[in-house]
């Protein structure tokens, strides 16, 4: 019940393992095996659940959605990164601090056209980019490598046109095959 009790209090109060150590009379590291241990089963327990990995069936919905609710055919996500204000952590140097003149980690996100997390990729460093961030992600490697099973391409309604299936983003990510961006503002 310990456990549990040490586990609860660092999700709610980010309170630190040595000092939850001390509360319940623990080793630091019993308390940081506590942490990581639940929070590892419950992403294994929850992930297949409320995130799973998207199958062609599962695009296919998504770009439904994203045709009747917003009227943009052949979409299957929109991306963005947002950062998460944190305290430097000890010995990070400017790892963590970012454009905004603050320390933060990157929740990078995957949503589909009811803001529902499709993917997501949490604590890159503040200093990285959205696109360094993609790039490096399992879902930037994957829409790299094309393994994310996303269908073939298909024809627009109302056209002749085929064109392939695209997720959006703002200027910070690459244009590619699957990957739309807005025009740069700096274009005259």
């Amino acid at each position: 019940m310990q456990d549990l009790c040490a586990y609860y209090l660092y999700l709610a109060t980010g309170n630190s393992f040595r000092s939850l150590a001390f509360n319940y009379r623990l080793g630091e590291r019993s308390v940081r095996e506590i942490v990581y241990s639940c929070c590892d089963a419950i992403w294994r327990k929850l992930q297949p659940i409320v995130m799973p990995t998207p199958d062609e069936a599962m695009w296919l919905k998504i770009e439904h959605d994203f045709y009747t609710k917003w009227n943009f055919p052949n979409l299957i996500g929109a991306i963005d990164g947002k950062h998460v204000l944190i305290q430097a952590p000890p010995h990070s140097g400017t790892q963590f601090f970012c454009y905004k003149k603050t320390f933060s980690t990157v929740l990078l996100a995957l949503v589909d056209a009811n803001y529902k997390f499709i993917a997501i990729d949490v604590g890159a460093y503040g200093k990285n980019s959205d696109g360094g961030i993609f790039r490096n992600s399992n879902l930037g490697r994957g829409l790299n490598n094309n393994t994310l099973h996303i269908p073939p391409a298909k024809q627009l309604p109302g056209s002749n046109e085929i064109l392939p299936f695209v997720i959006v983003g703002d200027e910070a990510f690459p244009l590619r095959t699957n990957l739309m961006k807005p025009y740069s503002r700096d274009t005259v």
